[in-house]
């Protein structure tokens, strides 16, 4: 067999947030310019564009981010854009997500899938009611690890107290709501201090530069603290072999051969007899891993089925089976959603139809209170929602699994992604 290396992934998701020109696009710039991460015709590209905007000699970090053209003039972010790199550590996905609430849409969308979260702070406004609902929007998309970068120190002489007052301040807001992991990096994207390489104008800062804490940061605490669900994406068949494979990617926890098993919704137990890849059978396997996952028994499970290990202990809980959905829905239609609406609903592996049993509350994206029972959910609107579905699904609280607690709603007419579900 071949064992599994660690539990944690090399990949590190990254979603950025903050206020209008608190510096995000340039912090993303930063990040890529300083750890070597641009070819050269996409730096010659931007030095160009740069010149064109600011003169001769000026280099605009924040256009390796800002792609679209109608960002380019307004001089804002009004999309999510996507930056791959690595460094010799470790890969990273990094989504640049707007700032504005009218684009509360794209925000979901961007931090979605993000391990971690960097949450921008101009160092000279402190705190402000956009860095609140961006911490809020987080800590309601589960995204457990928070990255604090308190930017443009250099435009308040890089003074510690300043420094020390935003900590305390967002410290109390991450209590409030129960933010399970926050750290703080006082830096300067423009010029470069602990974004990529520490800084020598603020010795009083004895942490790590933000690239280091992305490079070192460990997920197996993530994925060890899950309950093991693998929701089937495909059936294996091999008569003349006798084979029966259930491939898919692992949506939380740990499988190992021997494991207690049940499958969902049919509650049909049995026991995992192998995990395998393309490379052979392993010890062991992790989310998000791809693999084939063998029973002991010859079980009729199907596409949209999930395999669950039997909960040993308090430690592990058994998904809800249900075809009632309470969710909290973030709505990213222009069409309004009101009760009696028909919809698609995709959960994990598995698509059903939906239909919109009540609307309890909406969320106002301004003061964080929830107004009950609105008329309907208008576009980047965030409401609690009672949904039934057209049959029985395996789900857990967004809190618990944020795969298995998740879903999309798809208007069948377009088929147009309409809303973004987290589970209650």
């Amino acid at each position: 067999m071949t064992p599994v290396t660690a539990l944690e992934t090399s990949l590190l998701r990254i979603a950025t947030a903050g206020s209008v020109d608190d510096g995000k696009s340039t912090l993303i710039g930063r990040l890529l310019y300083d750890s070597k991460a641009i070819l050269a015709d996409q730096l010659e590209q931007v030095q160009e564009a740069s010149e064109r905007r600011s003169g001769e000699g000026g280099l605009d970090l924040s256009l390796l981010t800002d792609g679209l053209r109608a960002e380019r003039e307004q001089g804002i972010t009004i999309d999510v854009a996507y930056r791959y790199f690595q460094t010799a550590r470790r890969k990273f996905v990094l989504a640049d997500t707007p700032g504005h609430v009218q684009y509360t849409r794209n925000m979901v969308t961007g931090a979605s899938t993000a391990d971690v979260a960097i949450i921008l702070i101009d160092a000279r406004h402190g705190v402000v009611e956009q860095t609140r609902r961006h911490t809020f929007i987080a800590s309601l998309l589960g995204i457990p690890h928070l990255a604090v970068a308190v930017n443009k120190m250099d435009l308040v002489d890089y003074a510690e107290d300043v420094f020390d007052g935003i900590v305390r301040d967002f410290l109390a807001l991450a209590r409030q709501l129960r933010v399970p992991d926050v750290q703080f990096f006082p830096i300067s994207a423009k010029l470069g201090d602990n974004v990529v390489d520490a800084s020598t104008t603020m010795p009083w800062y004895a942490g790590t530069p933000l690239l280091e804490h992305l490079e070192t940061m460990s997920l197996a605490d993530d994925v060890a603290g899950q309950d093991a669900r693998f929701p089937v994406q495909w059936v294996i068949r091999d008569h003349d072999a006798d084979y029966r494979g259930y491939a898919g990617t692992i949506a939380g926890g740990v499988l190992r051969p021997g494991d207690a098993v049940v499958v969902h919704p049919s509650g049909v137990r049995s026991t995992i007899a192998a995990v395998e890849t393309l490379d052979g059978e392993l010890d062991a396997a992790a989310a998000p891993m791809s693999v084939t996952v063998r029973l002991t028994d010859n079980v009729d499970a199907s596409r949209g089925d999930m395999i669950v290990k039997v909960p040993s202990g308090d430690d592990e809980q058994a998904p809800v089976v249900t075809r009632r959905i309470t969710a909290d829905v973030a709505w990213m239609s222009e069409d309004a959603l009101r009760p009696g609406a028909r919809l698609a609903l995709k959960h994990t592996t598995s698509t059903v139809r939906a239909i919109v049993d009540t609307l309890d509350d909406v969320l106002d994206i301004t003061t964080l209170e929830r107004v009950a029972a609105p008329a309907e959910l208008t576009l980047n609107d965030i409401g609690r929602v009672q949904l039934k579905v057209s049959r029985e699904l395996a789900v857990d609280p967004y809190e618990r699994n944020r795969t298995t607690g998740s879903f999309i709603l798809i208007d069948e007419s377009t088929n147009e992604t309409v809303g973004a579900g987290m589970i209650r």
